[in-house]
């Protein structure tokens, strides 16, 4: 099914979430966290912008809220991204292993499987590692919304993951799926980190 989470409501997209349907799933429950996380924290800096107490930070809230401002879209794109992906590798595994449109299809379809959630994941890190930066630049009566952010970009990255090791088995070429497996890896083991930096440092 086309997924269009730039329009649909959040009632909508949470009832499409729950139908018996391959699509949406998963993939863009990640996304859709990726977002969220995005808009928590690009809230937490439109605030912070402008006090006098944080004045020098200006060119880092600048920073911020161009890179924040488009994280949103992107994450989004890429929760449509992962439910076409996954919809042609669903349609795929519907055919006998022999069959000539499988096997032609194959590794493409179980690399854009791969591809959209790792692309999440690495949106994530990048989110992470700016909420780092700006612990020091976000008010004080805010930075439990930056630790939101972090929490949730953490999580958009732990499921994205998710999606990616479940699809390693099939990719056909072993070295190229250990190569993913830890670039996966690495990525995750550094949004865990930052985030509970982040966490630590604004929630308590």
């Amino acid at each position: 099914m086309t997924l269009d989470l730039k329009t649909v409501t959040l009632t909508g997209f949470l009832e499409q979430l729950a139908e018996r349907t391959p699509t949406p799933g998963g993939g863009a429950a990640a996304a859709a966290s990726l977002a969220i996380a995005g808009a928590i924290a690009h809230m937490a800096i439109i605030y912070s912008k402008g006090r006098a107490a944080l004045s020098d930070h200006d060119s880092l809230h600048d920073e911020a809220l161009s890179s924040l401002s488009q994280v949103t879209d992107r994450a989004l794109d890429l929760a449509e991204a992962d439910a076409v992906a996954y919809g042609g590798l669903n349609d795929l595994f519907k055919r006998a292993e022999d069959d000539p449109v499988r096997v032609q299809g194959w590794d493409a379809a179980v690399h854009a499987a791969i591809e959209a959630p790792l692309q999440v994941m690495q949106e994530s890190d990048a989110l992470l590692q700016l909420l780092e930066r700006l612990i020091e630049a976000t008010s004080p009566m805010l930075r439990s919304d930056l630790a939101v952010a972090a929490i949730t970009a953490e999580a958009a990255a732990r499921s994205a993951n998710c999606n990616v090791r479940i699809n390693l088995p099939s990719v056909s070429d072993a070295d190229r799926a250990g190569e993913l497996g830890d670039l996966a890896d690495g990525i995750l083991e550094r949004c865990r980190s930052a985030a509970g930096r982040v966490e630590s440092t604004c929630s308590g």
